[in-house]
């Protein structure tokens, strides 16, 4: 088993997680080293084992408690381990995957786990399994089934990338399809049937002149998107077709529930068969909460909306305001490329440091 020094420089931790291979569904391993380093270095903790994540906790009674989250897993290997470092001193990067999303914000939040024994709110580290793959599998939401107790709190700060800035709430997702119906014919003589991908004409310009909503909830601008995303049919080179598919993603701001976001849709395709495929809520960002104002303050003032959905929603569906606070940027998770810079891990541990000490 891989031993991690906890009490590193986070920047040298976030370099050996990225060396543990944890493809979703494969975490055991990194999984395993997470809990023995936790359980030998940081003995003020409560340490627990659900599955393949770990979850660690103080008791001191504090009036509030801050919930720390990160998933251990990533996406498959992409010719990009072992992870290497370039640059030195400012200019220092880590390559690797797993350096974005999000080793990086693990390495912080296992080094704050080990070296502050006595934060002043009390704290729940999640490290979590499986999130990088289907919703069902989510280590949170079996987390949330069997152990529900650890997930309370004031305030979640998941470490997912966000340039090293904090990203308040999440916008909602919604996945719909608009199906068409037609009249089967020979192309040869068209005029006998009814083409169903013609039929999309319609919503295809519904989507084109769309505007999407700009909303700004605690002085933070969220911006709404509709988008098709597929379109499917046809039968052969020479049949006019008598069915297609037109998938639509909806990306709305946290003011609107899945259920409003239904209706709009529904709204905007009247006269068409609409189906809801998927939908998950946003997170408001909850930034009046004492405890989202007091990292707000330690973080400079400087938040920014988060454009997208994270697992943040979990935390808000279970009444608390939570933010995205990381290293990295988010657009090069996923990628080949991936690479964080060494400034933005020692940035976020140097806040979350200043916000959670006594």
């Amino acid at each position: 088993m891989p031993l991690l020094d906890l009490r590193t420089d986070p920047v040298d931790l976030t370099a050996a997680l990225v060396d543990i291979p944890s493809v979703s569904g494969e975490e055991a391993v990194i999984a395993d080293a997470v809990e023995s380093a936790l359980r030998a270095q940081a003995p003020h903790l409560e340490v627990v084992r659900n599955g393949d994540a770990v979850l660690a906790r103080t008791s001191l009674g504090r009036p509030s408690r801050v919930v720390l989250a990160g998933h251990l897993d990533t996406v498959p290997v992409n010719d990009n381990l072992p992870g290497k470092r370039t640059g030195d001193g400012a200019g220092e990067v880590l390559h690797g995957l797993g350096t974005v999303d999000m080793k990086g914000g693990d390495a912080v939040f296992l080094h704050l786990a080990a070296t502050l024994p006595e934060p002043r709110h009390d704290v729940t580290f999640v490290f979590y399994d499986c999130e990088e793959v289907e919703a069902v599998r989510n280590g949170l939401g079996r987390i949330e089934r069997e152990l529900p107790e650890w997930l309370g709190g004031d305030l979640a700060i998941v470490g997912e990338p966000s340039n090293a800035v904090i990203e308040a709430g999440c916008q909602g997702t919604m996945r719909i399809e608009l199906r068409t119906a037609g009249t089967r014919a020979h192309t040869a003589r068209a005029w006998m049937g009814s083409n169903a991908i013609h039929a999309l004409a319609e919503p295809l310009r519904r989507l084109t002149a769309y505007e999407p909503r700009v909303v700004e909830i605690d002085g933070l601008t969220y911006r709404e998107g509709l988008q098709a995303v597929r379109i499917g049919g046809g039968v052969s080179g020479n049949v006019v077709p008598d069915a297609a598919l037109l998938a639509v993603n909806h990306r709305f701001a946290p003011d609107r529930s899945p259920e409003q976001a239904e209706q709009h849709l529904r709204e905007v395709f009247d006269g068409f068969d609409v189906t809801v495929v998927d939908s998950s809520p946003g997170a408001l960002p909850g930034l009046g909460e004492p405890a989202a104002a007091e990292l707000v303050a330690a973080a400079g003032g400087e938040v920014a909306a988060k454009l997208g959905w994270t697992d943040v929603a979990r935390f808000a569906a279970l009444g608390m305001p939570a933010v995205n606070f990381g290293p990295g940027d988010p657009t090069l998770a996923h990628t080949r490329q991936e690479h964080v810079a060494a400034a933005e891990i020692r940035r976020v541990a140097k806040v979350l440091g200043a916000f959670l000490s006594s």
